[in-house]
């Protein structure tokens, strides 16, 4: 079958098109023949560092949505055929830019009928991010004010609409050009960070997502009121916002997204009950999986980059 490898760590030009051997599906796993694989930024630092696995090249994506193909011993929740979407085996490598790929059944959910599996291909791992941050570890409840940062961004944009179903209120930040865009998403307030303090503009929150690090956690915690949780998505390293937050009587921590059935069922539901999309930004044919991470890298995507791989 015909996948994306790389010989060696660095920039995009490393991507290129590989002949490997089809994978058989193991205990618990199925075989999927991959329709559409999302690219997300950890695939860009996997693919310059080695990133969570140890610095050598891997097989790159964990966004994946296609069909059935063949299933392997005890599986029961799906069958050849089965449309189905996810984020297989995170933080282990999964290899979804690839016209076949194994999955363990459980990190699957059933393919939204309404949706196309580019559409579907985009949501996995942004969208289980923003839901186990906002839902699993902040528990965000109606009525509460939550703030998301780089909210026309990947996990952003989806972040504002997982906020939205629960009932809270939602404040983005962004650049003017996205306003409109992110308002578009259910976002009641947005703030142009370029142009204002955020921490200045904005107080009274129980939840803050950041997904941009740096001095963005402890600025953050200005904003919150008591009892509320800064939710790092950007490094381990900000594992030092715990002790800062617990000294103001807050909250704070990183979480790093895991595959997760229940959580995609419920991202399943939203996507049916009309609440969460994904905006596409980019689609492109497999082949041009370099192009895809220089698109990506430009910083000035709204929304998804997806490839595509069979029809």
């Amino acid at each position: 079958m015909r996948a994306i490898g790389q010989d060696s760590l660095g920039g995009p030009e490393v991507l290129k098109v590989v002949e490997v051997d089809r994978p058989e599906p193991g205990i618990s796993e199925v075989l999927i023949r991959v329709h559409a694989a999302g690219v997300n930024p950890t695939d860009r630092w996997h693919r310059a560092t080695g990133g969570l696995l140890g610095g050598s090249p891997v097989r790159l994506g964990w966004d994946v949505s296609g069909v059935v193909e063949a299933v392997g011993l005890g599986v029961s929740v799906f069958k050849p055929g089965d449309e189905v979407f996810g984020m297989p085996r995170l933080p282990q490598a999964a290899g979804t830019y690839a016209e076949y790929v194994t999955s363990p059944a459980r990190h699957l959910a059933r393919k939204p009928a309404g949706l196309s599996h580019v559409e579907a291909a985009a949501l996995p791992l942004a969208a289980l991010t923003a839901w186990q941050s906002l839902v699993d570890t902040a528990d965000v409840r109606p009525g509460q004010r939550v703030l998301v940062h780089a909210a026309a961004g990947g996990v952003g944009h989806l972040a504002v609409q997982i906020a939205k179903a629960r009932g809270a209120y939602v404040v983005g930040t962004a650049r003017s050009a996205k306003h409109a865009f992110v308002r578009a998403l259910g976002a009641d307030e947005v703030i142009d960070y370029t142009q204002v303090d955020f921490a200045s503009a904005v107080g009274d929150i129980d939840i803050v997502i950041d997904t941009i690090g740096g001095d963005y956690g402890p600025r953050s915690l200005r904003t919150l009121r008591g009892g509320g949780i800064v939710v790092s998505l950007a490094s381990p390293a900000e594992a030092y916002l715990a002790s800062e937050a617990d000294k103001l009587g807050l909250r704070a921590g990183f979480t790093i997204v895991e595959p997760d059935h229940a959580g995609m069922k419920a991202i399943a539901a939203l996507v049916e009950a009309g609440q969460l999309r994904a905006e596409i930004d980019t689609v492109l044919p497999l082949e041009q999986a370099a192009k895809a991470h220089e698109i990506g890298e430009s910083g000035r995507t709204a929304g998804k980059i997806v490839l595509t791989v069979a029809g």
